[in-house]
């Protein structure tokens, strides 16, 4: 029991230090009885299926408000679940190897009111700023760490999952992205003729170059990276 507290106290701390917040917050062990449910209800949320499998969510109500206009709520381009998702993809990096499926902004109360739910307050210099939720799924434990991570992604071998080929990328500011328009160009991280990256559900799997096909881009596989190397 305690090492799973101190696992989930780990992702908590991992989480917090990407947090967009004008300051930062201090997660602290919380129990569900008291918990303002209703605030949950717009909570963003993702699930992690690998080594370990687990539902995550995050919620941010006093520094809701300053995520709330970075992420620009009135535009289709960037969503709060976009702001608060690298957060949620540090806090399920430390879990072990596996995949985060998409983040989505949803009423969360059942989770965070879930007996086997681990809830951490996130505090900051003016009090509670927010709540996180982690839940490990039944079969997740010391005997399912022993087997293999292929065996455990066995049983959703037939779930359809986004892969993305990704020549380069940037960070932007939020305003920045919120001004593009045609014409603009934007410089990426990436050499003319370095390889691409190949991603899984936003996971690195492989590297490979970029090739036409019948008039169709395609990508031509020319490493795949092992299972430490992509997916921890």
């Amino acid at each position: 029991m305690s090492t799973t507290l101190a696992q989930h106290a780990e992702a908590a701390a991992a989480l917090v230090r990407l947090l967009p917040t004008p300051t930062p917050l201090q997660p602290a062990l919380h129990s569900a009885l008291g918990l303002p449910l209703e605030q949950m209800r717009g909570a963003v949320t993702a699930s992690f299926v690998g080594s370990v499998s687990a539902d995550l969510a995050v919620v941010l109500h006093s520094a809701g408000a300053s995520v709330a206009d970075v992420a620009g709520t009135d535009s289709p381009v960037v969503s709060a679940a976009d702001v608060l998702r690298p957060a949620l993809e540090a806090a399920s990096s430390t879990l072990g190897a596996g995949v985060l499926g998409e983040a989505r902004t949803e009423d969360a109360s059942a989770l965070f009111g879930h007996v086997d739910t681990t809830v951490f307050e996130l505090r900051g210099p003016e009090g509670p700023a927010g709540w996180f939720a982690l839940r490990l799924r039944s079969g997740a434990g010391a005997a399912g760490a022993e087997q293999s991570v292929v065996g455990k992604l066995g049983r959703i071998n037939n779930v359809e999952m986004a892969l993305t080929v990704e020549i380069g990328r940037t960070r932007m500011a939020v305003r920045d992205v919120l001004n593009l328009e045609p014409g603009r160009v934007v410089e990426l991280d990436r050499s003319a003729g370095a390889p691409a990256d190949i991603l899984l559900n936003g996971r690195l799997i492989a590297n490979g170059e970029i090739v036409v096909v019948d008039q169709d881009y395609a990508v031509r596989i020319t490493k795949i990276l092992d299972v430490a190397e992509g997916l921890g």
